[in-house]
């Protein structure tokens, strides 16, 4: 199995994720588990609402790219230094 890049985890502010292999910076496929603690408001309908949520843990699993399908070439970059030329969606 490819190794990954970089840590897998969700980019922090003023960070985002691209993809070493073909330049996208926008479109990635990714598997994360989460647990949450949720205020849920109902309606008199029985729809209901998440009004609230708290994330208690989270963990990325995987994040592949879109265009390539790479998942050994997903990096975080600093959001304001990436090239967004080499984006496929930007063609």
């Amino acid at each position: 199995m490819p190794e990954q890049t970089s840590a897998l985890r969700v980019p922090g502010d003023g960070e985002r994720w691209r993809c070493a292999g073909c330049g996208n910076l926008t479109r990635f496929d990714v598997t994360r588990t989460r647990r949450t603690t949720e205020y849920w408001h109902f309606d008199l309908a029985g729809d209901h609402q998440v009004e609230e949520e708290t994330v208690l843990s989270e963990a990325v699993e995987s994040v592949s790219c879109r265009w390539c399908g790479r998942s050994d070439a997903i990096e975080v970059v600093d959001r304001a230094s990436a090239d967004s030329s080499a984006d496929p969606a930007a063609g």
